[in-house]
């Protein structure tokens, strides 16, 4: 076990305020694998005052130069991504290839856009007889989750680089081991100090010290709805400007006619990939029915050959947390196709992958998030009936059409109440936006959507 000390303020490790320490676990063998300070709302202060005092120099340094430190960024993330992989892996517990695929590569190609994007980004326009400057909106406090646990730390703070902001994040108390070696790639980039400031500590505490400082100018939280929501309270109260990425219950809607065997396998590999831990898996199938029993025999079959394929979920309580989703369909009358609620390994904090049929629209795995490889197989009549079940949730994130006509398929997703839907089984791109409708969030993450939610608008007329 490595005992971490210090927060990374103003360019430099600094002791912790407090004593008070969390141990990092590994989530496939439940060993103590590191501890890191607990901070406490001094730490909070004391960074955010670094980039408050920071913010005026790097809001002046020229876009050029913003890109030319972020494409530096980029490159040390490239250097130390079997280290980036490796440290995800250890904490979250996701397998190895996943961790240097998605964990460590997609984090590498979005610090990579943002490089692009801050030299060629417009920061001035002309309307008429105005200027409009688009200037960074502050300091940003970044809270964020542990399923993507480096990817939703260069979501904000690579963007907000971009815009000019500073920055404080406060990392999941579960993954905070790579936050700290993000940290290290800054400070290795050249990023100057106190432009990007780190405090570990615990969501009650530091998080919402961050959320309620009067010197952050922005908070930009991903995690829970419930949560987002008293985030968004405190924020709307001091009026500061808030980015909320929340739940998510998405839907796979498979029209007559598609490939059906492709649309379920690929299905079930969206909501078991990082083992359910996904806000925009697409958790629940829809499929008429009169393909429904052989999508439900696909599901399954699907299912069961991850096994061993997936990792455990991060800790004990989200594992029981999952648990007690799986007991519930099956009391309110689901029927377990795959899976159940039974660990497949003595030790870690495993879940079988599950598929769930006869799911009805009401029940509650059909309309809460449960963050885990769980699926639920709908039945529809007809189109109306499968978008009424699609947006009949208070989520919308992500969501998926399949259909054997691309423009059937579109039309379909144009009335889905949800912020980004895949066609066909079309691939993640990183240039587009990414948040959601209705309780799933306010604002938008990633190309330059991603970069507007950190600046703000003065305009001269002549």
């Amino acid at each position: 076990m490595k005992a971490h000390d210090g927060m990374y303020i103003d360019g430099a490790w600094r002791p912790a305020a407090g004593p008070g320490v969390i141990e990092v676990v590994n989530p496939a063998d439940e060993q103590v694998i590191a501890t890191v300070p607990a901070g406490t709302v001094e730490d909070v202060d004391v960074a955010v005052r670094a980039a408050r005092a920071a913010l005026p120099g790097w809001a002046a340094t020229p876009p050029a130069e913003r890109a030319a430190r972020l494409a530096a960024l980029r490159d040390v993330l490239v250097a130390r991504q079997d280290e980036i992989a490796e440290t995800v892996t250890a904490e979250l517990g996701s397998p190895p290839k996943l961790s240097q695929t998605v964990h460590a590569g997609v984090p590498i190609a979005v610090t990579g856009s943002y490089a692009e994007l801050a030299a060629t980004y417009a920061f001035e326009e002309r309307t008429g007889n105005s200027t409009v400057l688009h200037e960074p909106v502050g300091v940003v406090g970044a809270i964020t989750p542990w399923n993507y646990p480096l990817h939703q730390i260069v979501a904000k703070t690579a963007p907000a680089l971009a815009a000019g902001c500073t920055v404080v994040v406060k990392p999941a108390e579960d993954t905070p081991l790579v936050a700290r070696l993000f940290a290290e790639a800054v400070h290795e980039a050249g990023i100057p100090a106190g432009v990007f400031n780190l405090v570990t500590g615990l969501g009650p505490v530091a998080g919402q010290a961050l959320a309620e400082h009067p010197g952050v100018d922005l908070v930009s939280f991903t995690g829970s709805t419930a949560v987002g929501r008293r985030i968004g309270a405190i924020a709307s109260g001091m009026v500061k400007k808030v980015a909320l990425e929340l739940g998510g219950k998405s839907a796979n809607v498979i029209l007559p006619g598609a490939d059906l065997a492709r649309a379920v396998n690929v299905g079930v590999a969206n909501v078991m990939s990082n083992s359910g831990q996904t806000c925009s898996a697409w958790t629940r199938m829809l499929v008429h029915h009169d393909q429904y029993d052989e999508a439900v025999e696909l599901a399954a079959a699907a299912a069961a050959k991850y096994g061993d394929r997936i990792g455990p979920l991060v800790s004990a309580t989200q594992r029981d947390r999952v648990r007690g989703y799986i007991a519930k369909g099956v009391a309110e009358g689901a029927r377990l196709a795959a899976g159940g609620p039974d660990s497949p390994h003595e030790r870690g904090y495993y879940v079988s992958p599950t598929v769930f049929a006869d799911v009805t629209p009401g029940m509650t795995i059909a309309q809460e998030e449960i963050f885990g490889p769980v699926l639920s197989v709908l039945r529809y009549t007809d189109e109306e009936d499968a978008l009424r079940i699609a947006n009949g949730t208070v989520y919308g994130l992500a969501g998926a059409v399949w259909a054997a006509d691309e423009t059937e398929a579109v039309a379909f997703a144009r009335r889905m109440e949800t912020g980004q839907v895949d066609i066909n089984g079309g691939r993640f791109n990183p240039l587009a936006p990414f948040g959601g409708y209705k309780q799933s969030g306010v604002g938008r993450e990633l190309g330059a959507h991603g970069l507007a939610e950190y600046l703000q608008t003065k305009s001269f007329q002549f």
